[in-house]
């Protein structure tokens, strides 16, 4: 998979790139992360890329020329126009790509939005600045627009990071185990169960005895049981649907609520 990130900080993502999951897909030729610095789809000596909003207001906005050249040409491989040339709107990118704008206004990036994207060959991340971008970019040559909570940051930067990090450990062969992205929180419609590892008793703090059993089915069911519990403390609102949830798991809350 490829992901090119639009940004005005490109100095932001060297970290990210080099280290952990990231950097192993990179070396195993799996995924490639392409940042691209917004000022250089800019044209005059200047490269400004924002202005003063329409209609009065604080801050500034990224204007749409820069952006709509860069998409067009990381999606279509169109090399900038000069300056003065007529400017047209590029065909949408088709169903393997996908334009992101990185926004407090966008739907919530679920685990659900990660599949989605890693099912891609492209995914552009724009990220955002100041007061946002000129809506023009996301309503013409953007596909998707996407918020990974509801908070403000100061730009898109640790927004496409946490996108990329999500979707990229979810790709064939980036885990070490072909079942660690199946068996993690959300993909249930649950949270997580509890883990824990050696020693089995540490200041007076036991691990269920249960996981020491060995028997697979009552850890199975152990897990089960406090998955859904941990889910009902913290995040009930993934239980609303109990029909996302099979037999065992409806029985299993309806005896952890009684």
């Amino acid at each position: 998979m490829r992901f090119d990130v639009v940004t005005i900080f490109p100095k932001f993502f060297e970290g990210f790139t080099t280290h952990g999951i990231v950097r192993r897909a990179r070396e195993r030729n799996l995924v490639t992360v392409n940042v691209h610095d917004l000022r250089d789809f800019t044209y005059g000596r200047h490269h400004v890329v924002d202005d003063r909003p329409f209609g009065g207001d604080d801050g500034m906005v990224l204007k749409p020329e820069p952006l709509f050249r860069a998409v067009e040409y990381l999606t279509h491989g169109r090399e900038y126009q000069p300056l003065g040339a007529r400017d047209t709107v590029e065909a949408a990118p088709d169903e393997t790509v996908s334009v992101v704008v990185l926004t407090p206004q966008g739907r919530p990036f679920t685990q659900a939005e990660a599949v989605r994207l890693s099912a891609k060959e492209q995914a552009v991340l724009i990220c955002g600045r100041y007061e946002g971008i000129d809506e023009r970019v996301a309503r013409t040559v953007a596909t998707d627009e996407l918020s990974i909570g509801d908070y403000v940051l100061s730009g898109g930067e640790p927004a496409a990071i946490v996108v990329m990090d999500a979707v990229t450990r979810l790709l064939p062969g980036v885990l070490g185990s072909a079942t660690s992205a199946v068996n993690e929180s959300f993909n249930a419609g649950r949270l997580d169960y509890p883990v824990y590892t050696r020693p089995a008793s540490y200041r007076g703090l036991d691990v269920p005895p249960v996981l020491l059993t060995g028997h697979h089915a009552e850890v199975d069911r152990w897990r089960r049981r406090e998955a859904l519990e941990k889910t009902l403390k913290y995040r009930p609102d993934l239980l609303a649907d109990r029909e996302r949830l099979d037999e065992m798991d409806r029985k299993l809350l309806k005896d952890i609520e009684r």
